[in-house]
């Protein structure tokens, strides 16, 4: 027997020897596992250094744990012990009992070692970080034996969790949060937990069918013929579902569906969903959940999850994940060999999920998003969108893209819901795209705002500087002669007169002359007003669009810089790329003073598990490359543009109570017509809204994007009646 000075001794240096580094493991989680066979060709351990002493086998026995090396653990054991269970079986308890508890770290530390000939103890604590059930710390008295000329561990199940020892079994009984809302600012709902429930018929009970559709068809607003047609595939024994309805839907029309149920018309089956406004607003901004991708499945189990929940995949509902679906708790229980319950080991609450409250008015998106609409139907075109802006916070009150889609298509239990999901992706007019952020055009004449900064910049123009407009330009050479929009030429003109008028040779000049002093100068203005690269917007999916400059065009095209290709840019065509987006960005900036602010659909973080409601900061991306008199030049201008004789589109705002400024802009799309734009903001002189309005090859941006502008203005400042849109008087 060893003295006991002795035995304190070897406590003190294994304790100083202790194990320190943390190394996480992915795990899963369910409420029941089932464990997954390994495959055959299982990897070689990990090397863990050790010391032949028995000390130094133990040590690297709980290294390997850490490190989640389950075969270098079981390299470390007795002959004996390995004789008693095999290399796959000893893994897959291990990975059985780590994803069981979701486990997502092991640490571990030695306490002492006590070795008396041939047999040692080693006095180990063990902690494991769960996703569930929060820390578990046990502490371990761990037998080692030296056989066959080395030292090994005396393995049994209970080295897992003493709990285990005997041969049993880990259950987890998880407890999760619901899923929590999207509001909009006021509160509204936006996207929901909710019960809907689905309705189905056999056909065979039917007793008095007539009777039966009339009653169900203002409840699934369809006619009783469309409602025929869907069980018409049944047989009469069947059980055939006809369609969803909300909770509220169900309280109105009950009354008049009750006689039919067990006539014909089966009991309604609720179940959870996500649902939505009534008016279906913004899902490219709400986005959609769906189950867990396979990509994304390992980290997720490492949350916890089980891998068959339904998440975030897309829009605020993905960026807003770790809010919206809180924390989750459980109860991990032992369980004996036939399954009888033996021990709690450790439970924890969920944690409540937190909210989401958007910039979004929900009555301005809905009547945006049907302005826009109605604009393009009226026009007989494709596609459009339009970014509303505060200005001051880069705030967005509205975001809409037409063609839209019902955000109900991914719901994978609705009826219909695979059909309509696969047409959605099969449009041709991709209904799914949120052109608002990931549409990228040519920009046309609004790009004109950054040639007149770099102009200005470049040190050879002022605002003041002259430009003669004949109507043509040819700098290039006669045989690539530009025009200008208006016959004959807007005359002697300023660079700032210029940009009331939208010369457009005026500012091929000055493009040309910038080019020929430094090509790169002109293009790194554009990127200075953050062209070329994300806004780095909150809860948004974006396109960072196109800055052509001599290094792009050599890495992207193969081909070396022209002067044309300066000359093309100076009025925002060639090959700039620019998004709704980016434009809205740009002249919020101009409008509240040069500051950049990164866009935001996100006002605050409800309150909930402990934490209280967090409003969202506002964030600046930079400023304008433009000095403060230089930009209030620039702000008289686009004032001009629509209050002037001569401005582009003054002829637009004849009557509108509230002074706006802008730009308009027409890009060449060929083969089709042009893009048509128009970027403002209003009140002119105290801003609060700054717009970007973009209709797919609509034509001129003073003849039908103003007028949508307008109108947008109209309904936020709730002035009415709305002025009718001018084609359609």
């Amino acid at each position: 027997m060893k003295k006991l000075p002795l035995l304190l001794l070897f406590f003190a240096l294994l304790v100083a020897c202790g194990s320190e580094g943390f190394i996480p493991a992915i795990q899963d989680s369910n409420e029941l596992v089932t464990l997954t066979p390994l495959p055959t060709n299982t990897p070689r351990p990990t090397e863990i250094p050790t010391s032949e002493d028995a000390n130094g086998i133990g040590l690297a026995f709980y290294r390997a744990w850490e490190l989640n090396d389950f075969l270098g653990m079981y390299s470390l054991l007795t002959s004996g012990s390995q004789a008693l269970v095999d290399s796959i079986s000893f893994v897959g308890r291990y990975e059985d009992a780590m994803n069981t508890a979701t486990v997502t770290q092991v640490s571990t530390q030695a306490l002492g070692t006590l070795q008396d000939g041939n047999t040692a103890q080693m006095q180990m604590r063990v902690t494991w970080q769960t996703a569930a059930v929060g820390t578990i710390v046990r502490e371990y008295t761990v037998t080692l034996a030296f056989e066959n000329g080395r030292w090994g561990i005396v393995w049994d199940e209970g080295l897992i969790l003493p709990e285990l020892a005997g041969g049993n079994t880990l259950i987890m009984q998880q407890r999760i949060p619901a899923r929590a809302n999207l509001y909009d600012v006021n509160g509204k709902a936006l996207a929901y937990q909710g019960t809907i429930l689905t309705l189905g018929v056999i056909p065979g009970q039917i007793v008095d069918e007539p009777a039966l559709l009339a009653a169900l068809s203002p409840m699934l607003n369809k006619t009783p013929e469309e409602i025929k047609e869907i069980y018409a595939p049944a047989l009469p024994d069947w059980y055939w579902p006809i369609g969803d309805v909300t909770e509220a839907t169900m309280q109105q029309y009950g009354p008049s569906i009750q006689p039919f149920i067990g006539q014909g018309l089966a009991e309604p089956k609720p179940r959870l969903a996500r649902l939505f406004a009534d008016t279906g607003a913004a899902p490219h901004l709400i986005g959609y959940t769906g189950y867990i991708p396979a990509e994304s499945l390992a980290e997720y189990q490492a949350q916890g999850f089980a891998g068959d929940e339904i998440v975030g995949l897309a829009g605020l509902e993905r960026w807003g994940e770790d809010y919206l679906n809180g924390e989750r708790g459980g109860i991990l229980t032992v369980v004996g060999p036939n399954g009888d319950y033996i021990t709690t080991v450790q439970e924890q609450e969920p944690k409540q999920a937190r909210s989401v409250y958007t910039t979004l008015d929900l009555d301005y998106q809905t009547a945006v998003e049907q302005a826009l609409a109605e604009a393009v139907q009226s026009l007989g075109l494709q596609a459009g969108a339009v970014v509303v802006l505060e200005p001051t916070t880069g705030k967005i009150l509205a975001m809409a893209s037409y063609p839209s889609y019902d955000p109900r298509i991914f719901d994978p239990f609705a009826q219909e819901s695979a059909a309509a999901l696969g047409a959605a992706f099969n449009d041709p007019n991709r209904p799914l795209l949120n052109r608002a952020a990931q549409g990228v055009y040519p920009a046309g004449s609004i790009f004109k705002l950054i040639t007149y900064t770099a102009a200005i910049n470049s040190g050879l123009y002022t605002p003041d500087t002259f430009y003669n407009s004949i109507g043509t330009w040819n700098r290039l050479g006669n045989e690539f002669v530009k025009r200008d929009w208006r016959e004959g030429g807007h005359g002697r003109i300023t660079l700032k007169q210029a940009l009331v008028v939208s010369c457009n040779s005026c500012f091929y000049d000055a493009a040309f002359e910038m080019d020929a002093v430094d090509p790169n100068f002109f293009p790194n203005t554009a990127t200075q007003f953050g062209l070329g690269q994300l806004t780095g917007a909150v809860g948004l999916v974006e396109s960072a669009g196109t800055v052509p400059s001599p290094e792009w065009k050599l890495a992207n095209k193969g081909e070396g810089w022209v002067r044309g290709d300066a000359v093309n840019m100076g009025i925002g065509q060639g090959d700039v790329q620019v998004s709704p987006l980016q434009m809205a960005s740009i002249i919020a900036a101009v409008a509240n003073g040069g500051t950049l602010y990164r866009p935001t659909l996100v006002d605050r973080i409800g309150a909930g598990a402990g934490a209280p409601e967090e409003p969202f900061p506002v964030q600046i991306n930079g400023e304008l490359p433009l000095s403060p008199e230089n930009l209030a030049i620039m702000q008289e201008s686009l004032w001009k543009v629509t209050n002037d004789p001569n401005g582009t589109a003054t002829h637009q705002f004849i009557g509108l109570p509230i002074q706006v400024a802008g730009k308009t802009g027409t890009a060449e799309a060929p083969p089709g017509n042009s893009h048509a734009w128009f970027i403002g903001y209003a009140p002119a002189n105290q801003p609060e809204l700054a717009i970007a309005v973009i209709l797919e090859h609509g034509g001129e941006g003073s003849a039908v994007s103003a007028p949508l502008f307008r109108r947008l203005v109209e309904l936020y400042y709730d002035i009415t009646p709305v002025t009718p849109f001018p084609w359609q008087n």
